[in-house]
């Protein structure tokens, strides 16, 4: 109860300052009114720089909008019975480029739209909106934010709107007067509007400069910014005490009526992995606290015996490179050796032993609940290289360390390493499989493995390609994703596979040459 109390006496005293138009208190309610809002799709960025202008009530936002991938570049795919094979048909360049710009006018009317509705103190009278992209700037070269899109309405303006009729397009250039860029899809920027650097007094940009390297930051300062990190995400967070801690460094509350409760989160500085016991500690702490959940966060990454442990109980592990991409999406900043410019998850630190210097990463995602163990085999032909080139949950690395299993982004729900350059010279190929976990699904199939797809990123963490898989079939429990090839020109190609093993895993890995008990 006492936590409860402390937290609804955060939110009166927020909103006392909320109502006189307290700048900090201003920026603070209306970051996270956006982070939670439920309309914003998941898979969409949200990363912001805020800034108000209490002489002008003038909200300032520069607002990260979706790349030009949200639009599929096929228009349309075709199963031909007779040759078992899918045809797709291509979408015109035209066509995607006209619908790119409708989505980006519908993000840009959604956060608007997010703004006026949240403010039922009617504290703002009028926003300065830019909407960017994290993308290559065509006149630099450069990893940069591309302004696509700004606009400044005022509340009169956007409460004469129906917005359930409009066309956004001509809603946000015709009439609020916005620009959008004529062609998005080159990244031809506009020139944006007010910016929140503008501003001299209640202005929080996280934009510029160098990201601050977080195993370098004073760590109260770092447990700051960690608390930091919930409150963006619409929670009341604060740092415990430095002595009598009870290993606790943030209190944070959700105010969820369903979801949310008391978290304990501890944060650990390591440049080595979290080992067990650390995560085996957190659990005891939480159910010694009365807890909802835990949250371990690390400037490193976790084991396998870690996220085995953490399996079925209120524990959630964010490694350090989801630290980062965490960071970035709720305008936060920081970064850890290695990584690019800002923005950009850090790149994973290899473990002693491991080959040093470039490498993707495969982030698995699907559709569905179903649990699974996302394996790769690394293979000359048909024929896995040994036994230990079968990387799996028992076996998290192959021994030179060119394949790995990591923990992934925010969004992975599965991950894999590759150091194409690092493989055995005898291999020609790495093939991805999926396997239904036998131990959280005994009876379960690939029914509900639908809308995979593979996300290929470079060491940095940038998406550089997706990669389209096949569904799971009912009755089948292990499945071929497809496999990457060394071509002649020296180039790695991927090819979809798509067969299924009723049998199970054991069933595939025979055919590879592993012998299986």
């Amino acid at each position: 109860m006492s936590e409860i109390r402390r937290h609804n006496a955060g939110v009166s005293e927020l909103a006392v300052a909320l109502r006189r138009g307290d700048a900090g208190a201003v920026v603070e309610y209306f970051s996270a009114a956006l982070y939670s809002s439920s309309a914003w799709p998941a898979e969409f960025p949200r990363q912001v720089t805020v800034a108000f202008d209490p002489a002008g009530r003038q909200l300032v936002l520069d607002w990260e909008l979706p790349g030009f991938t949200v639009v599929p570049e096929s228009k349309s795919v075709r199963y031909l019975v007779g040759s078992d094979t899918e045809k797709e048909t291509p979408r015109p360049v035209g066509q995607r480029r006209a619908l790119y710009r409708d989505v980006l006018a519908q993000c840009v009317l959604l956060v608007l739209r997010d703004v006026f509705a949240a403010d039922e103190f009617e504290v703002v009278e009028s926003v300065a909106l830019n909407g960017f992209v994290h993308d290559i700037d065509p006149a630099t070269g450069r990893q940069a934010s591309v302004c696509l899109s700004t606009t400044m309405v005022s509340r009169t303006e956007f409460g004469g709107l129906n917005l359930e009729q409009v066309n956004a397009v001509d809603c946000l250039t015709g009439a609020l007067r916005g620009q959008l860029s004529a062609r998005p899809d080159q990244r031809l920027a506009v020139r944006p509007g007010r910016i929140p650097a503008e501003l001299e007094s209640g202005s929080v940009s996280h934009g510029g400069g160098a990201e601050p390297d977080l195993l370098e930051m004073d760590p109260i300062e770092f447990e700051g910014l960690v608390a930091e990190l919930f409150r963006a995400r619409g929670m009341h967070a604060v740092t415990t005490q430095r002595s009598n801690d009870g290993g606790v460094d943030v209190e944070a509350m959700d105010p969820d009526p369903i979801s949310g409760g008391k978290i304990i989160v501890q944060v650990k500085r390591y440049r080595n992995t979290v080992p067990p016991s650390a995560v085996r500690d957190l659990y005891g702490t939480v159910q010694g606290a009365g807890a909802n959940k835990g949250v371990l966060v690390t400037t490193s990454g976790f084991g396998p015996g870690s996220y085995t442990f953490a399996e079925g109980k209120p524990l959630t592990l964010v490694s350090g490179t989801e630290l980062v991409d965490l960071l970035g999406r709720c305008g936060l900043r920081g970064r850890l050796p290695g990584a690019g410019g800002a923005g950009v998850p850090a790149q994973r630190s290899s473990p002693e032993g491991e080959p040093a210097g470039e490498h993707n990463v495969l982030g698995m995602t699907w559709s569905g609940g179903v649990a699974l163990d996302v394996c790769a085999l690394v293979c000359r032909g048909g024929r896995v290289l040994s036994d230990d080139h079968f990387v799996f949950f028992n076996n998290p690395r192959t021994p030179d360390g060119a394949v790995r299993a990591v923990p992934g982004f925010a969004e992975d729900r599965a991950a894999l390493s590759v150091s194409f350059d690092a493989l055995p010279a005898e291999a020609d190929r790495v093939v991805l499989v999926a396997a239904v976990d036998p131990e959280a699904e005994p009876s379960g199939d690939l029914a509900g493995f639908t809308q995979a797809c593979i996300r290929l990123r470079d060491a940095r963490g940038v998406e550089l390609d997706r990669l389209e898989v096949s569904d799971g079939r009912a009755g089948e429990v292990a499945l071929v994703l497809g496999s990457f090839r060394l071509r002649g020109s020296g180039d790695w190609e991927f090819v979809s596979g798509g067969r299924g093993y009723p049998d199970g895993l054991g069933a595939l890995l025979r055919e590879y040459g592993i012998e299986v008990a």
